[in-house]
């Protein structure tokens, strides 16, 4: 082979890049908002199109108003999960991971499944015990309002699908996902990433007071135990599913009664 024909040829490949497979602390932080900021915009988006809809400029009450609507706020509920599941994709791709596998995404065990479940009900029947014991109303108000609001217009079913379908994806791929297994791959280790991811998910819930926070952070430290413990995060789907469902139903219940 002449110099010449040796020079044209083109110069090897360079190796590629062995993956990182998961991002640590830093990482995991700043990919979780952007993820959040996904989440939020897909949601404001069906808000702004119902408003935009309604002939409504920007106007806080008719937003307020839209917000609290059963539809609107089961269609903003939906479309965070897309949004939410395509940011984490990236950020997973970006890791050289495949998504299912670096959520945790596999199936559980019967046996799982059913201490979960048990460890659920004793939990929530104890806040129920507790609210009841204190004068406290066990359902929020609010879901109350947004359930009388959907069956007034026949959307009961989209308000289900929300709740106990798109809602437990959307944050059990976001918390017990994504941020557990970054956090505790890094200095927090599973201890600290089942807490911190329990107060991140407990922070999206603003729309509940001071008693149900609580609620919602202990199921949250409950579904983080059983994320490390089987290491499968379809199972806290699943549980979270099964929750909200077991709360929507008894919300129907109470507000049939009052």
């Amino acid at each position: 082979m002449s110099t010449l024909e040796t020079d044209a040829l083109p110069p090897p490949p360079l190796p590629p890049k062995p993956p990182r497979g998961v991002w640590k602390f830093i990482g995991t932080s700043l990919w979780g908002l952007f993820i959040f900021a996904a989440m939020l915009v897909g949601q404001l988006a069906v808000v702004g199109y119902l408003v935009w809809r309604h002939g409504g400029g920007f106007d806080i009450a008719l937003i307020r108003a839209m917000a609290g609507n059963g539809i609107t706020l089961s269609l903003s509920v939906i479309m965070g999960l897309p949004a939410v599941a395509l940011a984490i994709w990236i950020a997973t791709r970006l890791a050289g991971a495949r998504f299912g596998d670096y959520l945790g995404l596999r199936r559980p065990t019967w046996r799982s499944f059913f201490i979960g479940l048990a460890a659920l009900i004793a939990l929530v029947g104890a806040w129920d015990l507790l609210a009841k014991a204190i004068g406290r109303e066990v359902t929020a108000g609010f879901m109350v309002e947004v359930l009388k609001s959907a069956e007034a217009d026949n959307a009961l079913w989209l308000l289900l699908i929300s709740f106990c379908v798109a809602a437990p994806l959307t944050e059990e791929f976001f918390a017990r996902g994504f941020l557990y297994r970054g956090w505790s791959e890094s200095f927090l280790r599973p201890f600290g990433a089942i807490v911190l991811s329990s107060l991140v998910w407990t922070a999206m819930h603003l729309q509940y007071d001071w008693f149900f926070f609580g609620e919602i952070m202990t199921i949250g430290l409950l579904f983080g135990y059983l994320r490390y413990r089987t290491g499968s995060t379809w199972l806290t789907i699943i549980l979270h599913g099964l929750n909200n469902l077991a709360a929507t139903i008894q919300t129907m219940w109470l507000a049939s009664h009052s």
